[in-house]
Order: structure tokens, then C-alpha cells, then sequence
């Protein structure tokens, strides 16, 4: 396989209350954590919902070449309800930001990895709540790209 092509990408860790959002370097060596966004579960079938919006724009101010959406799949690797509520938000983010294509990773064990990782650290209670889904995110992240550099 091909190198892995130079260009940032954003790491999403959807959830049902925020999405986490991490970056890769150019290189695509390390993820980082980036933002949290408050998922917007009150949009209109035909309208871009606020945290899509922002992250066309973080795409946009990043020059980001690629997006890599966090899959919930189950253990077993089946595929549930939140794997269709993720694929569909997938679908929504890449009509809205178009040329960018979206990975789907598997993000089997990402929150509680991350977690754990931020517990290690002494990072507990709200202020862990605050940072977990972006810690998510840059496990999803880090995984799909040590996974690609693998490839080569």
C-alpha cells in the first residue's frame, strides 16, 4: 500500500451529548486533543446541525484531508444501533463538507481506554467528563493512523 498522504485529520468521537475532536500532525504521526463540541440533536432533517457546521470549519481553518469517524462496533464486531446512528451522521457530515473524505475506525473500547488513560493522570470527576470525549477522539484517531502507518 501507498504511504499514507500528507495532510492533517481530524479525529470525531460522536457521542450522544458532545463530540470529541482530535488532530493529527501533517505527518500523520500523533493525535492531539482539539475541541469538544455539544452535538445538536435539534436540527431540522434539511438543515446542517451546529456541531457538523463547526467541524466543516475546523476542516476549513485546519486544512484537515481527511476525517476519521470513530464506529461504535460491538465486541462480538456486530454493528447496533449506535453504529446506524454514527453511519447516519457520517452520511450528514459528508454531504455538508463535501470533497473530504471520512473514514469510519473502529472505536471499540476508545472512551474506556480514554478513561482509564485520563484516570492514570489524576484527571477525575467533571473535569474528566470535560476532556473524555476528546481523549475518545485522539484514541480513535492515533489507532487509525498507527493502524495506516502498518499498511505501508
Amino acid at each position: 500500500m501507498s504511504a499514507l498522504s500528507r495532510g492533517r485529520r481530524l479525529g470525531v468521537d460522536v457521542g450522544k451529548v458532545r463530540v470529541g475532536v482530535a488532530i493529527s500532525d501533517p505527518d500523520g504521526i500523533l493525535a492531539t486533543p482539539l475541541v469538544t463540541l455539544s452535538r445538536d440533536m435539534g436540527a431540522a432533517v434539511d438543515a446542517v446541525p451546529s456541531d457538523i457546521a463547526e467541524l466543516v470549519r475546523l476542516v476549513g481553518e485546519h486544512e484537515a484531508v481527511q476525517i476519521v469517524v470513530g464506529l461504535p462496533v460491538r465486541l462480538n464486531g456486530a454493528e447496533g444501533p449506535a453504529a446506524i446512528d454514527i453511519r447516519a451522521y457520517a452520511g450528514r457530515l459528508a454531504e455538508a463538507v463535501g470533497e473530504v473524505p471520512i473514514a469510519l475506525a473502529d472505536e471499540r473500547m476508545s472512551t474506556v481506554v480514554a478513561t482509564r488513560r485520563l484516570a492514570e493522570r489524576g484527571v477525575r470527576g467533571r473535569r474528566q467528563r470535560a476532556v473524555v470525549d476528546q481523549a475518545a477522539a485522539v484514541e480513535i484517531l492515533q489507532s487509525w493512523l498507527d493502524a495506516q502507518r502498518r499498511q505501508r
